[in-house]
């Protein structure tokens, strides 16, 4: 039987998870009515992406005799001043999704449950891919300059393309 401190706490997960597909679900719509394609396609994958890593947690806590409960969530904010100021939002939200795995991880750790704490390390490593990812995108964009929006409007869907096309031969 899983233990109800990590019942808990995963339950808190995956409103976190949920929270954060809808936080990038109003990005990408932000981003899709300012005229960025590109970059709303990128939001939009993400959306997808923390939808399933909320999925990952349902399925953990209910295999593992617990019970996922899918809790109301928080409405995001719909509307960014720039895309600089998206991606600086998504930096900070990945950041507090990190805190939140490690936190995880610590109390796996502390009640000696061995199991959540390797079903995690798939998290862990994920978010240190998110958020290298995220600086990534904020560099070339302090690269770029507000005068080449178009080219990295461009650019990013080919990121977003790529990646696709490498995690499925996976």
């Amino acid at each position: 039987m899983l233990n109800k401190k990590i019942e808990d706490i995963c339950n808190r997960q995956i409103e976190r998870e949920g929270y954060s597909s809808n936080l990038y679900l109003a990005m990408a719509s932000w981003a899709e009515t300012s005229g960025y394609g590109g970059i709303a396609g990128w939001l939009y994958a993400q959306a997808e992406e923390e939808r399933v890593h909320m999925l990952k947690f349902f399925r953990y806590l209910n295999e593992r005799g617990g019970k996922a409960i899918m809790p109301a969530l928080k409405k995001p904010a719909s509307d960014y001043k720039s895309v600089e100021q998206v991606f600086e939002e998504v930096l900070k939200h990945e950041q507090f999704i990190t805190g939140s795995i490690n936190e995880i991880v610590a109390l796996a750790l502390q009640e000696k449950d061995y199991n959540t704490h390797n079903f995690l390390q798939w998290f862990v490593t994920e978010q240190d891919e998110e958020e290298a990812s995220v600086r990534n995108i904020i560099d070339k964009l302090r690269l770029v300059g507000k005068n080449n929006m178009y080219i990295f409007d461009r650019d990013i869907e080919s990121l977003r393309k790529k990646g696709t096309a490498d995690q499925s031969a996976t």
